[in-house]
């Protein structure tokens, strides 16, 4: 006897979409809420716990600088990761990333600092922050590729909807850590420069448990599968850097996002308490524009199924020059209401519109056999150029030009320029079949022909 419409369960292949989207979007929240405790409790403490016989403002510079080294690991992370993840499969580096990136994160909670051990600590702090660039520049890769494969089999006109899942864990990842940190900074200046930051590295091992406890239950990818038992005589990295152009186009593409991302977020915690604003307030509005991002981005990701990846991306990045000087000008008015008006429209607005649809834009670029080494050395590019260094560029300009916000927002205008320029550039992908698929073309289609 059949199942009533009312009653039937989906079919398999859908159960585990669900299954693997939630999967992705877990790894993603533990990437960025590790990504973002770090840098908001660099921003405050950091200088003076790990650098105290440095100077406040050098102190800060050499705190983001720590932060920069994580980030210089991760297109290694993407090519170690990406160079298994093609060949060995998606599901078990997946699990790889996730336990390295979370006891990372646990290990900077209990680490001394300088009065106890010394020298050690920086070079400890750099270290963990090192491995954990190396796992973050592999995590992305597989949990989004993992869910764009499953979507190409059951529903790929929906594909930018449900790698939406995995891009999602970003502002979900920001307003966890932004609640954690403001919840501990609640607490006497003493005591959380003792105790009380540590506290949001050390609850991470829960986000890992449960994320570990959702992957194990995935099933590999089935595109993976099929190119799994073909026979390859180079390296991915080595087919993926024979035509460079794809990387290029697809670091070029997420340097806007990334720029914003990093500037509205950990950067910015540092520099509006440095112009009056008190912790409580600056991590106040970076939820609520977190909460902003989190209607936002799967929106603009579900729009990018119907008009394409390329004009939502654009409007993104137009979006984020237009706003980059109002923002940064309601930033520095010294009013609470208006800085989170500011973060809710270049944060939660701009940068999710061209944050949404990388997941899909960067999966459909690459074939198969390459995917996950060329989409995680791209997106991992881009987190280093964009995210990695804007924070040390934007404190060590202010720092040689007395303040003002100008810096930071030409960084703004600058990163959203290079993603609308390579945007410009590129075909259409969302009409791309990922089955047989080999790396497209990044050069403009041809007169007449449909992007």
């Amino acid at each position: 006897m059949q199942s009533s419409p009312s009653t039937a369960q989906p079919p398999p292949d859908t159960r585990q979409l669900r299954r693997v989207a939630l999967s992705g979007l877990l790894g993603t929240a533990v990437e960025f809420y590790d990504f973002l405790v770090y840098g908001t409790v660099a921003a405050l403490v950091f200088g003076d716990l790990f650098f105290p016989r440095a100077d406040p403002a050098v102190g800060t510079i050499a705190a983001f600088g720590t932060f920069a080294a994580g980030y210089v690991a991760r297109p290694l992370g993407g090519i170690v990761f990406g160079h298994f993840g093609d060949r060995i499969g998606r599901k078990s580096m997946m699990l790889l990333t996730m336990a390295l990136m979370g006891c990372g994160s646990f290990l900077i909670g209990v680490l001394p600092t300088y009065d106890a051990i010394g020298v050690w600590a920086p070079i400890l702090l750099v270290t963990l922050r090192v491995v954990q660039g190396i796992a973050i520049g592999g995590e992305w890769g597989g949990a989004t590729l993992m869910v764009v494969e499953h979507a190409e089999r059951t529903q790929s006109g929906r594909r930018g909807m449900w790698s939406s899942f995995t891009m999602l864990g970003a502002p979900l990842g920001s307003v966890l850590s932004a609640g954690m940190v403001t919840l501990v900074s609640g607490l006497p200046d003493d005591q959380f420069r003792a105790w009380g930051w540590r506290v949001p590295f050390l609850l991470s091992i829960v986000l890992l448990a449960v994320g570990l406890f959702v992957r194990l239950k995935v099933a590999e990818s089935p595109l993976f599968a099929q190119v799994k038992r073909e026979p390859r005589a180079k390296p991915p990295v080595v087919e993926v850097l024979r035509r460079p152009k794809p990387v290029l186009m697809a670091c070029g593409v997420g340097i806007g996002a990334f720029t914003a991302q990093s500037l509205l977020t950990g950067f910015m915690i540092s520099y509006a308490v440095d112009n009056g604003y008190s912790r409580s307030q600056v991590l106040t509005a970076v939820t609520i524009a977190s909460c902003v991002a989190l209607l936002v981005l799967p929106a603009a990701s579900a729009l990018s199924d119907r008009v394409g990846r390329r004009p939502v991306v654009l409007a993104g990045a137009v979006a984020s020059a237009a706003l980059a000087f109002p923002v940064l000008a309601l930033v520095d008015s010294g009013s609470p209401g208006l800085l989170i008006l500011a973060l809710a429209l270049g944060h939660g607005v701009a940068q999710s519109t061209m944050y949404g649809p990388l997941g899909a834009l960067l999966t459909e670029m690459f074939g198969t056999r390459v995917r996950y080494t060329g989409a995680s050395l791209g997106y991992q590019a881009a987190t280093l150029v964009g995210a990695g260094f804007s924070p040390l560029i934007a404190s060590s300009l202010l720092a040689s030009y007395g303040g003002g916000s100008t810096p930071v927002s030409l960084l703004l205008c600058g990163g959203a320029a290079v993603t609308a320029l390579t945007v410009w550039r590129l075909r259409e992908t969302s009409a791309n079949a990922l089955e047989n698929h080999k790396p497209h073309s990044v050069t403009p289609a041809p007169e007449g022909t449909p992007r």
